[in-house]
């Protein structure tokens, strides 16, 4: 996966954390700027945590 579409699929996942959200009554559209950046940074930290140290698909200690 590409730079851009990673950063495509960060903030398309992001749009729906929030929409969702919104749908649930847990955030309101008037703080919506600062909530978006928060979700967008904690998905991209998580997406690119992932990409650089993906788990060990062959690992059975769960």
């Amino acid at each position: 996966m590409g730079m851009k579409s990673m950063d495509e699929q960060i903030l398309r996942a992001t749009k729906e954390i929030v929409v969702k959200f919104i749908e649930m009554g847990r955030l309101s559209p008037s703080n919506i700027h600062e909530s978006f950046k928060d979700i967008y940074a904690t998905v991209a930290e998580s997406v690119k945590s992932y990409t650089a140290d993906p788990p060990d698909s062959n690992d059975n200690s769960t």
